[in-house]
């Protein structure tokens, strides 16, 4: 038998095989800093599917949904709320919250808006993404999906949301996602930036873009909105919403956020989700891109897509990204907001 033989020296020979073997290693430690993929059970359904990066992991589940019902870091409390008496229910025949981040119909209508998301989605993966997709929902003749990506190395989440329409004729939806936060934390959204009346100058000589005889912003307020319920803070550069426990009356308020940001602060873990203004759209519920909600269980985060006429078998999509941080305090004033949290949204902004 003819025997192969390496004409290289034994030191290249040898540190070849060094070289093998560190390449192996950094492979088998990016494999294991990368994303993680697999199936797990959660909440008592059976079938969900966990995306972990060592950092943070968030858990979508498949017997119901589209649903990401768990986001949070690894080994600690889940950032989202969850009803402990729905979870783990499948094929009910009425609306159920169960928490966790949702896709819904904008404007809010009944029964549209409620259909049962209570049945199995149809799930697929590829590296560091899920897909999920619902069946078409009898109630309004559309189809929810959701794509779900994690980063490899930060707590990064990107999810795109798409409805379809399965019509025979053309709707009007806009997009609208509801997370749902477990309670005692608090939503924080940004105001416009402040400048003076163009008219009445904060100091002799100062020049004001006259643009800003016009609004800036819009606050949307609900039937039962209360501006002097307690859980509600106003800053010069904050809106506040704290979620209270004890608390028996709901609160909502809506709002246009060119600032592309709303975060919710519980504990010391910031969650903030990235919304982007789209100037020009028409966006629902006298142009909010951003809402919140709260009662005595849960704080909702909620963002909106602008609206968008759909022909039969046309779809639209929206994009949100969050991100998750850890060490973060901060009190209801422009500074301690501006000193904690701040910093930590423009690193993700980019500004």
């Amino acid at each position: 038998m003819k025997r192969s033989i390496s004409l290289l020296p034994v030191g290249l020979r040898t540190f070849g095989l060094f070289l093998l073997l560190v390449t192996a290693s950094v492979c088998l430690f990016a494999a294991e800093r990368g994303t993680k993929t697999e199936k797990v059970a959660y909440g008592g359904w059976p079938n969900c599917i966990r995306l972990s990066n060592g950092t943070v992991e968030l858990i979508a589940t498949t017997d119901v949904g589209p649903r990401i019902i768990r986001y949070g870091f690894v080994g600690k409390e889940n950032e989202f709320f969850e009803d402990k008496e729905q979870l783990g229910k499948t094929n009910s025949d009425e609306w159920l919250g169960f928490g966790g981040h949702r896709l819904w119909l904008a404007p809010e209508a009944k029964p549209r808006s409620y259909h049962p998301d209570s049945k199995p989605v149809e799930a697929t993966r590829q590296g560091s993404t899920i897909r999920l997709v619902q069946p078409i929902e009898s109630d309004n003749g559309v189809q929810k999906e959701m794509t779900i990506t994690l980063s490899p190395t930060t707590s990064q989440v990107t999810v795109v949301h798409k409805l379809t329409n399965h019509n025979l004729w053309a709707i009007e939806v806009a997009p609208w996602t509801l997370t749902v936060m477990a309670p005692e934390g608090k939503a924080i959204f940004p105001q416009e930036p402040y400048s003076p009346h163009p008219d009445i100058p904060d100091f002799p000589g100062q020049v004001i873009d006259k643009r800003f005889y016009l609004p800036v912003r819009n606050l949307v307020l609900w039937s039962y909105t209360n501006l002097q319920d307690p859980r509600w803070a106003f800053t010069s550069k904050y809106i506040i919403l704290q979620q209270d426990p004890k608390a028996t009356k709901p609160q909502k308020a809506g709002m246009s956020n060119r600032q592309n940001w709303g975060a919710y602060l519980r504990g010391s873990h910031l969650f903030v989700k990235k919304n982007v203004y789209q100037e020009g759209a028409v966006y629902p519920d006298h142009g909010c891109t951003f809402e919140t909600f709260t009662n005595a269980a849960m704080l909702e985060l909620e963002g909106l897509g602008p609206l968008a006429k759909l022909p039969p078998g046309g779809s639209v999509e929206h994009r949100e990204d969050w991100y998750l941080f850890d060490g973060v305090e901060a009190d209801n004033t422009d500074a301690s907001i501006d000193a904690n949290v701040l910093p930590k949204v423009r690193s993700i902004l980019g500004d």
